[in-house]
Parts: structure tokens; C-alpha cells; sequence
């Protein structure tokens, strides 16, 4: 016997062929390829916050004013997705029945689908920390969070950064550059630590306080206090190390966490993030995961990870739009790669960086010009790079990582001299 209908079932709109859930890089690519692959498939984008799909990574260039909050957008043409024959929503997924291919959103309504992408992404990190709650501390992860950021961070304000991971460092430059009086707080034991070793991430520690910003590593926050008797409201920050330092904004950059709550009682297996195969596709064959929120396979050895940076994001969304439509397509992995301007100094990490099952290395240091570089090898394969104060060739060194291509005895002289990394590969890459 039929189930009655009810208010609920009465809200189900028309069947999708293809929903993608997530308006940022990864969605957006997505959608455009879905629809350049399949002219006439139906397909729905759902973004969750109420502005134009938009980047994260541009919003220090919009902190010191270089671009307005359209500069942020992804696509500047206003009529983007409706040229496309793309319908954009704003709304929040709550939930996932992958048995009868329905998602419930927070208006009370469901959507069907055919075939579904999450590409919902990462949250930043709040650590429980007593005092976080109070006006005047701040993510910087949202263009409402940009714009409290502009209104506290003003000339001479007392700003405390807490973290200086790859995040921490981009939203670093774009405070000091507001010419706030800044001082960073980072629990590791130097800069970076997910990107530079020890000796790289002092040196960018060293490179900061010369350009007057102040950098405690191995220091935790304790806690934040109100600080009375002032004329603006601040904080008191107060460090494991005994000190308090007074705010008037303190950002935290402590991380980020893939968003799965919505998939409780989903059936899809995750771990760090959403478990997917070679094409990108989870436990259920016909949902995809892509960007911050997909732990797939890793370039080097195919461990299932997640990388959250914008050029696998968008790989994501290429790859994982091609196997939608049934063009079966294997991605070939992500690789660790990150590309950080802290106030001038360059620093970039590839691949196995730290030198994962005991490489070969190749070591240059000049300490007092802030330069360094570090070679890691796998057999006679270069699988892993450092680079501080040095880009030129960076994308050779990128193409001989991602080319798996073998030294033969250029491996032996780049150990002796890095520096000689282009000669090694015009004689390997292209023999």
C-alpha cells in the first residue's frame, strides 16, 4: 500500500541528474564541466552561504585592498550559471538517504538526484580554549569574517594571530600589511611546520621579526580575559609562557576539519574525510567527493589523504565531472604542494617535503641571505622538495616529481649541488 503524503514528501522537487553540493572551487569546476560534457543533463549547484560562489584564498588580497568583495568571486560575470543552464540555491544540506537518492535541506525541503558530488569542504578549527567566545576574536574564513577583520585590524590595532600554519601565514602577511602591531602565537616548534622543516621554518620565523612582527613558537594560549579600564574593548591573551599581550583582535588560524556532521546515518564511509577511489566516487557508486572534504589517493603512494589546497580542488571537480557523465577517467593522485609569500620571502614545498621512508637528501643552506633548499629522492627519483628564497625553477622541479622521471647520475650531482637542478632536467626530462 502507497504511503500517504505527506508535508514533507509534498515539498521533493523534480529529479536532478546532477547535484553538486559545495560553491566553492571544487563545486564550481564541477558544474562547469558537467555541463560541457552533457549539454542536456539537468543540474543543480547548492552553496551554503549567502553570497556569489566565491574564494577563500582571495580574501587576504581583499583584508588589505587590493580587490573589493567582488574581487573574491569565482566568476565575475553576473549571469554565470544561468548562461550555463546551471540553477544555483542557497541552502544547507542536513542530511543524505543514498537509498532512495534524497537529500534534505534546512528549509524543510528534499532534493532527488541521479547522480551526487559533496564538495562541502573544511571548517576552521575553534580550540577549546577558555575565553574564544568573547567580541573581538575571529576565524578568517568567511567574507563576514573579512569584513569584522577590516573593521578591528585598523593602523596600530594590537592584533594576536594564533597559528602560523599555511593559513596562519597568508592571513599573517595581510595583517602586517594593515600595519596592525602583530604578534603570532604557534604551539609547533617553528613556521609552518606542515610545509618547512625545522630549518626552513626558523628561517621564516627570523625573516618575520625582522619586518617587525612579533613570533612566539612552542607558546600555546592559555586563555583570553576581558581587559578593563580601556577605552576600546580588548583582550588580554594570556600565554603558557606567562605573558599577557593585550588586543584588540585576536584571529585564529588553528586548523581546519573537513565538514561530515550532515553525513550521519548516510552509510558512506569516512575517516579524515570522505573515503573515495581513483574515479572519486565514495562507498555509493553514485556519489562523488571532491576538494577539502575527499580523502583520495596521494600522487607518491596512493595512501588515501586529504589535501586541502585549491589546484587539487579543482582537479577534483575536472576528473570527478568526467566519471558523473561516464567518461571513466582515474585520477592520478594529489601531491603536496604549497606556494606561501610571507612579506616577501618565498618559500614552497613539493611532494614527499620531509623526507618520508628515509630518502636521499640534497641540502643547501645560506642562512644569513635566507636561502635554502632541500632535495629528497627515492631510488634515483626526486620525490620531494624544499625551496625558501629561491623560485626559479620551481616548476622544473614540480615536473620532475610529478614525471617520475629517473636522474641516473644526476642524482649523485644534484646531492653535491642542488643549484644544478635545471641542468638535470634538460638532460633527463627531455633525453
Amino acid at each position: 500500500m502507497q504511503a500517504p503524503l505527506t508535508e514533507e514528501s509534498s515539498k521533493v522537487e523534480t529529479v536532478y541528474r546532477y547535484v553538486v553540493v559545495g560553491a566553492g572551487p571544487a563545486g564550481v569546476t564541477a558544474v562547469e564541466n558537467l555541463r560541457r560534457h552533457d549539454p542536456e543533463g539537468t543540474i543543480l549547484l547548492i552553496g551554503g552561504e549567502q553570497e556569489p560562489p566565491y574564494s577563500r584564498m582571495a580574501i587576504p588580497y581583499m583584508l588589505v585592498g587590493k580587490v573589493g568583495e567582488e574581487g573574491t568571486y569565482l566568476r565575475q560575470q553576473e549571469n554565470h550559471f544561468p548562461n550555463l543552464d546551471v540553477k544555483y540555491q542557497h541552502a544547507m544540506v542536513l542530511h543524505i538517504d543514498a537509498a532512495t537518492k534524497r537529500i534534505k535541506l534546512n528549509d524543510g525541503s528534499s532534493i532527488q538526484y541521479e547522480k551526487l558530488c559533496l564538495a562541502t569542504g573544511a571548517r576552521p578549527i575553534k580550540p577549546p580554549i577558555p575565553g574564544l567566545d568573547q567580541k573581538g576574536v575571529r576565524h578568517c574564513w568567511t567574507l563576514d569574517d573579512a569584513r569584522k577583520i577590516i573593521e578591528l585590524a585598523h593602523e596600530g590595532a594590537d592584533v594576536v594571530l594564533m597559528g602560523a600554519g599555511f593559513i596562519g601565514c597568508i592571513i599573517l602577511e595581510a595583517l602586517a600589511l594593515r600595519g596592525v602591531n602583530l604578534t603570532v602565537v604557534e604551539m609547533g616548534d617553528r613556521m609552518v611546520p606542515r610545509m618547512l622543516d625545522p630549518v626552513a621554518g626558523t628561517m621564516l620565523k627570523r625573516w618575520c621579526e625582522e619586518k617587525g612582527v612579533t613570533v612566539h613558537t612552542s607558546t600555546r594560549i592559555t586563555q583570553l580575559e576581558s581587559n578593563p579600564g580601556e577605552t576600546e574593548d580588548t583582550l588580554l591573551v594570556d600565554l603558557d609562557n606567562g605573558e599577557k599581550i593585550p588586543a584588540h583582535l585576536v584571529v585564529v588560524a588553528a586548523g581546519v576539519k573537513s565538514n561530515l556532521d550532515y553525513l550521519e546515518g548516510s552509510g558512506l564511509a569516512t575517516d579524515q574525510g570522505i573515503l573515495v577511489n581513483e574515479y572519486l566516487q565514495t562507498s555509493d557508486e553514485h556519489i562523488f567527493a571532491i576538494g577539502d572534504v575527499a580523502q583520495g589517493p596521494d600522487f607518491e603512494h596512493g595512501d588515501r589523504v586529504v589535501h586541502a589546497i585549491q589546484p587539487t580542488a579543482t582537479d577534483h571537480g575536472r576528473i570527478a565531472a568526467l566519471n558523473m557523465v561516464g567518461k571513466r577517467t582515474r585520477y592520478q593522485g594529489s601531491m603536496q604542494m604549497n606556494v606561501l609569500d610571507t612579506l616577501g620571502l618565498i618559500s614552497v614545498s613539493f611532494g614527499e617535503w620531509d623526507g618520508r621512508d628515509k630518502c636521499d637528501q640534497a641540502i643547501m643552506c645560506n642562512e644569513t641571505g635566507f636561502q635554502y633548499m632541500r632535495l629528497e629522492f627515492a631510488d634515483d627519483r626526486l620525490v620531494g622538495a624544499q625551496c625558501v628564497g629561491r623560485t626559479a625553477h620551481i616548476g622544473v622541479i614540480r615536473g620532475l616529481i610529478e614525471g617520475r622521471v629517473p636522474l641516473g647520475a644526476w642524482k649523485e650531482k644534484l646531492k653535491m649541488n642542488p643549484y644544478l637542478i635545471m641542468d638535470a632536467y634538460l638532460s633527463c626530462a627531455q633525453s
